[in-house]
Protein backbone atom coordinates (compact mmCIF):
# COMPACT_ATOMS: atom_id res chain seq x y z
CA UNK A 1 0.00 0.00 0.00
CA UNK A 2 1.30 3.44 -0.93
CA UNK A 3 0.71 5.58 2.15
CA UNK A 4 1.25 8.83 0.27
CA UNK A 5 3.98 10.02 2.61
CA UNK A 6 6.74 10.51 0.05
CA UNK A 7 8.24 13.97 0.67
CA UNK A 8 6.02 14.76 3.66
CA UNK A 9 7.72 16.35 6.67
CA UNK A 10 7.33 14.68 10.07
CA UNK A 11 8.43 15.74 13.54
CA UNK A 12 8.72 12.93 16.07
CA UNK A 13 9.23 13.80 19.72
CA UNK A 14 11.52 11.93 22.13
CA UNK A 15 12.83 9.86 19.26
CA UNK A 16 16.43 8.92 19.98
CA UNK A 17 15.28 5.42 20.95
CA UNK A 18 12.29 3.27 21.83
CA UNK A 19 8.81 3.98 20.51
CA UNK A 20 9.75 7.43 19.21
CA UNK A 21 12.61 6.10 17.12
CA UNK A 22 10.39 3.30 15.80
CA UNK A 23 7.83 5.89 14.66
CA UNK A 24 10.53 7.92 12.92
CA UNK A 25 11.89 4.79 11.24
CA UNK A 26 8.44 3.73 9.99
CA UNK A 27 7.75 7.20 8.54
CA UNK A 28 11.20 7.38 6.94
CA UNK A 29 10.63 4.00 5.28
CA UNK A 30 7.57 5.52 3.60
CA UNK A 31 9.63 8.37 2.16
CA UNK A 32 8.91 11.07 4.72
CA UNK A 33 11.56 13.59 5.70
CA UNK A 34 11.89 13.30 9.44
CA UNK A 35 13.02 15.45 12.34
CA UNK A 36 13.97 13.48 15.43
CA UNK A 37 14.53 15.27 18.72
CA UNK A 38 15.68 14.52 22.24
CA UNK A 39 17.93 15.94 24.93
CA UNK A 40 21.06 13.79 24.53
CA UNK A 41 22.99 14.74 21.39
CA UNK A 42 25.09 11.57 21.12
CA UNK A 43 22.06 9.26 21.29
CA UNK A 44 20.17 11.45 18.85
CA UNK A 45 22.97 11.53 16.27
CA UNK A 46 23.36 7.77 16.51
CA UNK A 47 19.63 7.29 15.93
CA UNK A 48 19.64 9.68 12.97
CA UNK A 49 22.58 7.85 11.36
CA UNK A 50 20.85 4.50 11.86
CA UNK A 51 17.59 5.69 10.29
CA UNK A 52 19.43 7.24 7.33
CA UNK A 53 21.38 4.02 6.74
CA UNK A 54 18.28 1.83 6.91
CA UNK A 55 15.97 4.01 4.82
CA UNK A 56 17.97 6.53 2.79
CA UNK A 57 15.65 9.23 4.11
CA UNK A 58 16.52 12.80 5.05
CA UNK A 59 16.75 13.00 8.84
CA UNK A 60 17.28 16.15 10.89
CA UNK A 61 18.56 15.59 14.44
CA UNK A 62 17.45 18.48 16.68
CA UNK A 63 18.82 18.45 20.22
CA UNK A 64 16.41 20.13 22.66
CA UNK A 65 14.87 19.96 26.10
CA UNK A 66 11.30 19.08 25.16
CA UNK A 67 9.97 19.85 28.64
CA UNK A 68 10.38 23.57 27.85
CA UNK A 69 8.50 25.87 25.50
CA UNK A 70 11.80 27.08 24.04
CA UNK A 71 12.88 23.53 23.30
CA UNK A 72 9.68 22.66 21.47
CA UNK A 73 9.73 25.91 19.49
CA UNK A 74 13.36 25.39 18.48
CA UNK A 75 12.62 21.93 17.07
CA UNK A 76 9.68 23.13 15.00
CA UNK A 77 11.57 26.20 13.78
CA UNK A 78 14.57 24.09 12.76
CA UNK A 79 12.26 21.71 10.88
CA UNK A 80 10.54 24.53 9.03
CA UNK A 81 13.89 26.08 8.12
CA UNK A 82 15.28 22.78 6.80
CA UNK A 83 12.20 21.29 5.16
CA UNK A 84 9.81 24.21 4.63
CA UNK A 85 7.08 23.29 7.11
CA UNK A 86 5.54 20.42 9.08
CA UNK A 87 2.98 17.93 7.77
CA UNK A 88 2.99 15.29 10.49
CA UNK A 89 3.48 15.58 14.24
CA UNK A 90 4.07 12.47 16.32
CA UNK A 91 3.85 13.79 19.85
CA UNK A 92 5.84 11.43 22.04
CA UNK A 93 7.29 12.32 25.41
CA UNK A 94 8.89 10.78 28.45
CA UNK A 95 6.57 9.38 31.06
CA UNK A 96 5.86 11.06 34.40
CA UNK A 97 7.37 9.77 37.63
CA UNK A 98 6.29 6.40 38.99
CA UNK A 99 4.48 6.31 42.31
CA UNK A 100 1.21 5.98 44.14
CA UNK A 101 -1.01 8.95 44.98
CA UNK A 102 -0.07 9.10 48.67
CA UNK A 103 3.63 9.38 47.84
CA UNK A 104 3.38 12.16 45.25
CA UNK A 105 4.19 15.77 46.12
CA UNK A 106 2.99 18.94 44.40
CA UNK A 107 6.24 19.18 42.45
CA UNK A 108 5.69 15.67 41.06
CA UNK A 109 2.30 16.73 39.70
CA UNK A 110 3.72 19.95 38.24
CA UNK A 111 6.53 18.08 36.50
CA UNK A 112 4.12 15.43 35.23
CA UNK A 113 1.85 18.12 33.78
CA UNK A 114 4.87 19.75 32.12
CA UNK A 115 6.14 16.50 30.62
CA UNK A 116 2.79 15.19 29.36
CA UNK A 117 0.19 17.93 28.94
CA UNK A 118 2.21 21.03 28.18
CA UNK A 119 4.48 19.07 25.85
CA UNK A 120 1.42 18.05 23.83
CA UNK A 121 -0.11 21.54 23.90
CA UNK A 122 3.11 23.29 22.89
CA UNK A 123 3.89 20.95 20.01
CA UNK A 124 0.36 21.09 18.58
CA UNK A 125 0.27 24.87 18.91
CA UNK A 126 3.62 25.16 17.11
CA UNK A 127 2.89 22.89 14.13
CA UNK A 128 -0.76 23.62 13.34
CA UNK A 129 -0.10 26.94 11.53
CA UNK A 130 2.10 25.11 8.98
CA UNK A 131 -0.60 22.49 8.48
CA UNK A 132 -3.33 25.09 8.03
CA UNK A 133 -1.32 26.72 5.25
CA UNK A 134 -1.43 23.47 3.28
CA UNK A 135 -4.91 22.46 4.50
CA UNK A 136 -3.41 19.08 5.31
CA UNK A 137 -1.91 17.68 8.47
CA UNK A 138 -1.68 14.78 10.86
CA UNK A 139 -1.34 15.02 14.64
CA UNK A 140 -0.72 11.71 16.38
CA UNK A 141 -0.28 11.60 20.14
CA UNK A 142 1.52 8.67 21.75
CA UNK A 143 -0.07 8.39 25.17
CA UNK A 144 -0.63 5.33 27.39
CA UNK A 145 -3.09 2.57 28.11
CA UNK A 146 -3.85 4.59 31.27
CA UNK A 147 -6.11 6.76 29.11
CA UNK A 148 -8.57 3.84 29.13
CA UNK A 149 -7.57 1.78 32.14
CA UNK A 150 -5.58 2.78 35.25
CA UNK A 151 -2.11 1.28 35.46
CA UNK A 152 -0.71 0.12 38.77
CA UNK A 153 1.84 2.37 40.47
CA UNK A 154 1.72 5.27 38.00
CA UNK A 155 -1.01 7.46 39.43
CA UNK A 156 0.48 10.56 37.79
CA UNK A 157 -0.14 9.02 34.38
CA UNK A 158 -3.56 7.76 35.47
CA UNK A 159 -4.49 11.28 36.55
CA UNK A 160 -3.01 13.30 33.70
CA UNK A 161 -3.13 11.34 30.46
CA UNK A 162 -6.94 10.93 30.11
CA UNK A 163 -7.12 14.72 29.86
CA UNK A 164 -5.17 14.59 26.60
CA UNK A 165 -7.95 12.46 25.10
CA UNK A 166 -10.51 15.08 26.13
CA UNK A 167 -8.42 17.91 24.71
CA UNK A 168 -7.84 16.11 21.41
CA UNK A 169 -11.57 15.48 21.02
CA UNK A 170 -12.37 19.10 21.84
CA UNK A 171 -10.01 20.64 19.26
CA UNK A 172 -10.69 18.02 16.59
CA UNK A 173 -13.60 19.81 14.82
CA UNK A 174 -11.64 23.03 14.36
CA UNK A 175 -8.62 21.15 12.97
CA UNK A 176 -10.81 19.02 10.69
CA UNK A 177 -12.03 22.12 8.83
CA UNK A 178 -8.51 22.56 7.52
CA UNK A 179 -7.88 18.93 6.64
CA UNK A 180 -5.95 18.17 9.83
CA UNK A 181 -6.63 14.92 11.68
CA UNK A 182 -5.80 14.28 15.34
CA UNK A 183 -5.67 10.81 16.87
CA UNK A 184 -4.15 9.13 19.91
CA UNK A 185 -2.25 5.85 20.16
CA UNK A 186 -2.20 4.00 23.48
CA UNK A 187 0.74 1.60 23.86
CA UNK A 188 0.65 -1.33 26.20
CA UNK A 189 3.91 -2.94 27.31
CA UNK A 190 6.65 -2.79 24.68
CA UNK A 191 10.21 -4.06 24.48
CA UNK A 192 12.03 -0.79 25.01
CA UNK A 193 14.82 0.53 27.21
CA UNK A 194 12.13 1.83 29.59
CA UNK A 195 11.73 -1.80 30.68
CA UNK A 196 15.44 -2.61 30.56
CA UNK A 197 18.22 -0.10 29.79
CA UNK A 198 20.13 -2.73 27.82
CA UNK A 199 17.44 -3.27 25.18
CA UNK A 200 17.95 -1.93 21.68
CA UNK A 201 21.68 -1.29 21.93
CA UNK A 202 22.47 -3.24 18.76
CA UNK A 203 23.44 -6.57 20.35
CA UNK A 204 20.91 -9.13 19.06
CA UNK A 205 21.96 -11.89 21.47
CA UNK A 206 21.77 -9.56 24.45
CA UNK A 207 18.32 -8.43 23.33
CA UNK A 208 17.18 -12.05 23.08
CA UNK A 209 18.34 -12.82 26.61
CA UNK A 210 16.71 -9.68 27.98
CA UNK A 211 13.45 -10.54 26.23
CA UNK A 212 13.51 -13.96 27.90
CA UNK A 213 14.00 -12.29 31.28
CA UNK A 214 11.09 -9.95 30.62
CA UNK A 215 8.77 -12.73 29.39
CA UNK A 216 6.90 -13.00 32.74
CA UNK A 217 5.53 -9.50 32.09
CA UNK A 218 3.50 -11.01 29.24
CA UNK A 219 1.63 -13.43 31.50
CA UNK A 220 -1.53 -11.27 31.58
CA UNK A 221 -1.39 -10.16 27.93
CA UNK A 222 -3.74 -12.20 25.69
CA UNK A 223 -1.26 -12.05 22.79
CA UNK A 224 1.24 -13.82 25.04
CA UNK A 225 4.14 -11.45 24.40
CA UNK A 226 5.35 -7.88 24.68
CA UNK A 227 5.05 -5.46 21.79
CA UNK A 228 7.77 -4.73 19.24
CA UNK A 229 8.33 -0.96 18.80
CA UNK A 230 8.09 -1.14 15.01
CA UNK A 231 4.54 -2.52 15.35
CA UNK A 232 3.52 0.75 16.95
CA UNK A 233 5.56 2.66 14.36
CA UNK A 234 3.62 0.98 11.56
CA UNK A 235 0.29 2.01 13.09
CA UNK A 236 1.53 5.59 13.38
CA UNK A 237 2.66 5.58 9.73
CA UNK A 238 -0.82 4.47 8.66
CA UNK A 239 -2.52 7.17 10.75
CA UNK A 240 -0.22 9.71 9.08
CA UNK A 241 -1.16 8.49 5.62
CA UNK A 242 -3.50 9.68 2.90
CA UNK A 243 -5.58 6.52 3.47
CA UNK A 244 -6.35 7.62 7.05
CA UNK A 245 -7.85 10.97 6.05
CA UNK A 246 -11.32 10.05 7.38
CA UNK A 247 -10.02 8.96 10.79
CA UNK A 248 -9.94 11.74 13.37
CA UNK A 249 -10.75 12.19 17.03
CA UNK A 250 -10.09 8.49 17.58
CA UNK A 251 -8.11 6.53 20.16
CA UNK A 252 -6.23 3.38 19.15
CA UNK A 253 -4.96 0.90 21.71
CA UNK A 254 -2.01 -1.30 20.71
CA UNK A 255 -1.46 -3.57 23.66
CA UNK A 256 -1.83 -7.22 22.64
CA UNK A 257 -5.34 -7.22 24.08
CA UNK A 258 -4.28 -6.10 27.54
CA UNK A 259 -6.90 -3.37 28.04
CA UNK A 260 -10.13 -4.88 29.37
CA UNK A 261 -12.40 -1.90 28.63
CA UNK A 262 -15.18 -2.37 26.07
CA UNK A 263 -14.44 1.02 24.48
Amino acid sequence: MDLGLEGKVAVVGASSRGLGKACALALAREGARVTICARTEADLEAAAADIRTRTGAEVLAATADLTTAAGVESVVAATAERFGGVDVLVNNSGGPALGRFADLADDDWRQGFEVVTLNFVRFVRAVVPYMREKRWGRVIGIQSSSVKQPVENIDLSNGIRPGIAGLAKAIMPDLARDGITINLVLPGTFLTSRLSPGLGRGDAEADRLLEEQLAPLAANIPAGRLGKPIELGSLVAFLASEQAAYITGAVFQIDGGGIKSNL
